[in-house]
């Protein structure tokens, strides 16, 4: 049975995974508006004068593919979504883009030490697979105050949105309470849900920014071949690295001993590229690695334990 069973997994081996998928780059840029209308009495949002320290903590984000996939307006926000409101640490987000099957990539756009001025993120590569695009940013210092894009589709009608500019208004985490430009806050419990602040105080209904979405290019019918993904060195000891072509997306790697026991399951992060891997508490002798991708596809390689 045992010689069966290797057959079979060294057969699955030949197969030629190739995978057909346009791809777009984007430029994106978040510009900050924010004033008092006692500096702006035009454009100004905030009806009381903004703190010396006002700034915009890191904007995050993710492409994904279904609606409302990190957050929505009218529903309990995340834990992810609420460190980002309260204190702009985004490790949980980052988390939770990482662990969900729905996302492709964790986006760090840079922060923005200032209450104006622009965020750029260069060559945002979209998979057309994961066409939405979610950001989020705090408005600082607020007790839970922040501006989102929203699963914003890139696609339309099949082809790539070509250009965009989405106005932005202050949201409420409604995870902690308070009216003012503070921090120090108490929490609300229990949580309420995630509420729009035009014309609450401190905010009127003037926008306090903007996102513009510049497509610069496309490739279309790109093929990505899962084969090309590589593990080294092997024989192996200690570590190994595993790297695959750009687009591929890998959400798990599973390590197998020739009886089909699980030794090792790693759930891949974002960041991670390329992968190391501590192989030094498994037995020497013969393995099967299996890279499993987010399009659902896997490929099986030999590894062998010296």
């Amino acid at each position: 049975m045992k010689k069966i069973t290797l057959v079979l997994i060294f057969s699955a081996l030949s197969f030629n995974f190739l995978f057909s998928q346009s791809v777009a780059s984007y430029d994106i840029v978040f510009e900050s508006i924010w004033d008092s209308v006692t500096n702006d009495p035009i454009h100004g949002c905030s009806t009381i004068n903004l703190p010396n320290n006002a700034h915009w903590s890191t904007l995050v984000g993710a492409t994904h593919a279904t609606n409302n996939t990190f957050l929505e307006i009218g529903q309990i926000a995340t834990a992810g979504v609420e460190s980002v409101a309260e204190t702009g640490d985004y490790t949980s987000f980052e988390t939770e883009v990482t662990l969900n099957p729905n996302a492709d990539q964790f986006i760090n756009g840079g922060d923005l030490n200032a209450a104006k001025g622009t965020v750029t993120i260069n060559n945002l590569q979209v998979n057309e697979n994961y066409p939405l695009l979610t950001l989020i940013s705090m408005i600082a210092p607020t007790p839970d105050w922040f501006i989102t894009l929203n699963s914003f589709d890139l696609r339309n009608g099949g082809t790539w949105v070509t250009s965009a500019s989405i106005d932005l208004f202050p949201y409420d985490a409604g995870t902690e309470e308070g009216s003012g430009y503070s921090t120090t806050n108490p929490d609300t419990t229990p949580k309420n849900v995630i509420t729009g602040l035009i014309n609450t105080t401190p905010f009127n209904n003037k926008k306090i920014g903007s996102i513009t979405i510049t497509l610069k290019s496309v490739l279309n019918n790109v093929e990505f071949n899962l084969n090309d993904a590589e593990i080294y060195p092997n024989p192996a000891q200690d570590n190994i690295t595993v790297t695959t072509p750009k687009h591929i997306k890998l959400k798990t790697i599973e390590i197998y001993n020739v009886i089909g026991n699980l030794n090792k399951n790693i759930i891949i992060k974002e960041s991670q590229h390329p992968l190391k891997i501590n192989v030094s508490n498994l037995n020497t002798g013969f393995y099967l690695v299996k890279l499993n991708t987010k399009d659902n596809k896997s490929l099986t390689k030999k590894l062998i334990i010296n």
